[in-house]
């Protein structure tokens, strides 16, 4: 049986090795042009071509303070990275309804905070006592791509290369807000104080992010659609590879297609999927589903989802189901569209407590028919990253369709408040420079 092109392509990346970055002799890296900044007391420093090194510069950074109030543009202390960490110059990041449920107060976090979390960027400084590898690596001047889990690389789950589920990342970084000396790395400019980190905290001029959250991003693939890979086709990769192990032939069915989503449709059709079924409210989403790999189209407002999908497969259900929203009605659509024997994959995160964050199941169908729900955060930042850059320098993953929205570094706020009104079909990102 001869499968399509993406699934050999794919087939042929994950067979790959690791890409190694270019090396580069040089060993600090000075900024050009001129940047001027608030200072104290209403006084002004500029700062001509500065070295990261030199211990005076300052950045910018977008600080969300509160529920309900609005995101501000602030000056900050440039970032120090520590042993096996780098600074990155960050050049785009992607708007994520993560960042969107800690607006919203739906995901307790530590406040204020530096959002975002799907960053690509240029590294400018490695940490003291930064490992050799790493070095050569990300040499300074280099591109990379940070995935929003950032794993310790020696925890538990780590060594077992199950480093999606990194002790030190869910205990530090989503539990207090830090990295994992229980510090965080951004400092208020003049008062130091402490502004928490949503990940690497990707929106701002800069950011600090342990090395084994990254990988090279090549030349052949532009800054801005690849931020996309760190977290949106990140985390559908760990779904679609990971979770439910789609093979050629499966039938899948998508529901929520955002940018997430949107990308389980694509994975799903390079892993060889035959039925792809997308599910959502909008007829927009919809059909630019169709260009993603969906072979068919379910507006769930119009019709009984569960009914149509069954319809489709035979009255069975599909083999897998993959739920990209995070809502009880959604939940409960996942699950009673599987076949018997099928997996529901859960990948959408709910408001935390209430009911908003609880799912029901049906037991005695659940137990009769062996349906197995799954959960799945995201990737393994580690082996999987560098498998999706290959992916999209091979043009399996189309990066460019997945992008639908761009906005400047000083849009911030209107990018997440489209996000909330569900006007962004695909992904919108932000482009820091």
């Amino acid at each position: 049986m001869a499968f399509c092109r993406s699934s050999l392509l794919l087939r042929r990346a994950l067979a790959g090795s690791r890409r190694t970055a270019a090396s580069c002799s040089s060993s600090s890296y000075a900024f050009r042009g001129q940047r001027r900044y608030s200072g104290g007391e209403g006084t002004t420093i500029s700062a001509p071509g500065y070295h990261v090194n030199s211990g005076s510069s300052y950045m910018k950074g977008s600080v969300f303070w509160e529920k309900d109030k609005p995101i501000t543009y602030e000056d900050f202390e440039m970032p120090r990275p520590k042993a096996n960490e780098v600074l990155i110059k960050i050049k785009a990041c992607g708007a994520c309804h993560s960042d969107l449920h800690v607006i919203k107060g739906d995901l307790n976090f530590p406040l204020p905070c530096i959002l975002g979390h799907e960053i690509t960027g240029e590294i400018v400084e490695h940490g003291p006592h930064t490992d050799t590898k790493f070095i050569q690596r990300y040499p300074i001047g280099s591109k990379a791509i940070g995935a929003f889990i950032m794993p310790c690389g020696s925890c538990f789950y780590c060594s077992k290369g199950e480093d999606d589920l990194c002790e030190p990342f869910f205990a530090y970084n989503r539990a207090k807000g830090t990295l994992y000396d229980g510090e965080t790395r951004l400092f208020l400019r003049g008062s130091r104080k402490p502004v928490y980190m949503f990940s690497m905290g990707g929106l701002a001029e800069y950011c600090v992010m342990p090395t084994n959250g990254l990988t090279p991003l090549p030349d052949t693939l532009p800054y801005a659609e690849s931020s996309v890979l760190g977290c949106a086709v990140f985390t559908a990769y760990g779904a679609i590879a990971h979770a439910a192990e789609v093979k050629p032939g499966n039938s899948v069915a998508v529901i929520g297609i955002g940018g997430v989503g949107s990308s389980c449709l694509q994975i799903a059709k390079a892993f060889g999927a035959t039925q792809i079924i997308a599910v959502d409210v909008q007829d927009a989403k919809l059909e630019t589903a169709k260009t993603f790999g969906a072979t068919h189209a379910i507006n769930s407002r119009k019709e009984d989802a569960i009914a149509k999908i069954k319809e489709l497969t035979g009255g069975r259900g599909v083999d897998i189901a993959v739920e990209a929203l995070g809502g009880p009605k959604t939940f409960q659509q996942c699950v009673q569209s599987v076949r018997g024997g099928g997996k529901a994959v859960m990948i959408g995160l709910a408001a935390s407590g209430g009911k908003g964050g609880i799912g029901e199941v049906d037991i005695i169908q659940l137990v009769r028919r062996k349906i197995k729900i799954i959960g799945s955060y995201g990737g393994r930042a580690m082996t999987d990253l560098p498998k999706l850059v290959e992916l999209a320098e091979q043009g399996v993953f189309n990066l460019e369709s997945a992008v639908t929205r761009r906005y400047k570094f000083d849009e911030a706020a209107q990018a997440f408040q489209d996000l909330a009104n569900r006007s962004i079909v695909g992904r919108g990102i932000i482009e820091i420079v």
